[in-house]
């Protein structure tokens, strides 16, 4: 949900209108981008409960950071057995499949070519083998 729809959902609740009523407004404006229902009411019921600011919360969970600590063991991998799979990387490792891929293709440009994990970019002695 972006910050503007949650601003229209906080003018909305302090004119006294319900969720369902907001939400009927944002489908008329937004269309396919509205916010879901449930969306709605969970702002509407911060808002009851004190709530002013219309950011979102701090997210918990896995932090951006876990894709360097285990880039060096993605990165490893390859190097030890050139035909492993994206599920046995994940296997071996208990991180996430988008994570690899991020780590394998846009941190060490690296893809599987006829079932060998190989540099994207190659340099000129790899060229000529």
């Amino acid at each position: 949900m972006n910050f503007e729809q949650r601003a229209n959902i906080k003018f909305c609740f302090k004119l006294g209108k319900t969720f369902t009523e907001t939400h009927n407004l944002m489908k008329q404006v937004y269309g396919d981008n509205c916010v879901a229902r449930a969306s709605v009411y969970e702002w509407y019921t911060r808002f009851k409960n004190g709530r002013e600011d219309i950011n979102d919360d701090a997210h918990t969970g896995r932090p951006k950071s876990t894709i360097n600590e285990n880039s060096i063991e993605v990165f490893m991998i390859p190097r030890r057995d050139r035909h492993m799979t994206y599920r046995e990387i994940q296997a071996s490792l208990g991180i996430d499949i988008k994570a690899i891929h991020t780590i394998l293709h846009d941190h060490l440009s690296v893809r599987k070519l006829c079932s060998y994990w190989i540099p994207h970019k190659l340099i000129e002695a790899q060229k000529q083998c």
